[in-house]
């Protein structure tokens, strides 16, 4: 049998194993040795195998222990709840969905005010040489950084307010975007993946071989303005992007 088939052959095995819940996260997969073993392969064979798993997320290799299963809790994300209100609530849209699974959420932010990337200047319909505000934040569920959020408005719609100044802002954004009298009322998605930047792997302490999903949102007025480009790239083994359509 063709050793690529092989080690595809363990890495299924193994695979099984995981997302069947033998093996949890935390939990010692066996040793290249007993692998070796049990599938009467070569070392190399195995190592093959267990490389496919780590390229996937499913398991990480450390000095003393060897080879683990990641601990793998996605995020729900409901991207169509960000800007329904929620009774009683004053949280912005991701600390309320993070403390809504029982995690803690928090956040690093910081505020520039920037001549913006030509594609993020587009979809604010910006002239040329217009200034934008960007609040860049790194998000931690549970003291983990889970994924960034870079959220770009028209300065000259924002300033003076809070969006432009330095902090968090507890009630969100979005909520300081109605008070300036420009709430959302529509917005557009779009979603790719792809491998992450050096500088983003760095920033979200990503495993070799995890892939990205970037999440872009233009959120646009009742006179169908463009207020805001949230920008957001998601680790794709710690979230789960969940619509729900209804038909009218």
């Amino acid at each position: 049998m063709a050793r690529s088939t092989l080690y595809q052959l363990v890495a299924s095995e193994l695979r099984r194993t995981i997302y069947s819940g033998v093996l949890g996260p935390g939990d010692q997969l066996p040793t290249e040795a007993e692998l070796m073993t049990a599938h009467q392969v070569s070392r190399n064979t195995v190592r093959l195998a267990l490389g496919e798993l780590v390229n996937e997320g499913l398991v990480t290799r450390t000095p003393r222990r060897g080879t683990v299963v990641r601990e793998r809790r996605p995020l729900l994300i409901h991207p169509q709840r960000e800007l329904q209100p929620q009774p009683g609530e004053t949280r912005e849209a991701f600390a309320w969905a993070v403390s809504r699974e029982g995690r803690e959420p928090s956040q690093e932010i910081e505020v520039s005010i920037v001549h913006p990337p030509e594609e993020i200047a587009s979809r604010l319909e910006l002239p040329d040489e217009e200034l934008a505000v960007v609040r860049r934040r790194l998000r931690f569920v549970d003291g983990q950084p889970y994924n960034t959020n870079d959220s770009y408005f028209p300065l000259a719609l924002v300033s003076g307010s809070e969006i432009a100044r330095p902090g968090d802002i507890a009630r969100g954004a979005n909520r300081v975007l109605e008070e300036l009298g420009h709430p959302q009322t529509r917005v557009v998605d779009d979603i790719w993946a792809r491998m992450p930047t050096s500088s983003e792997a760095e920033r979200l302490q990503l495993q070799l071989g995890t892939p990205v999903v970037v999440y872009v949102r233009v959120g646009y007025d009742g006179e169908g303005t463009p207020v805001r480009v949230a920008v957001s790239v998601l680790p794709a083994d710690k979230h789960l992007i969940r619509y729900e359509l209804e038909s009218r």
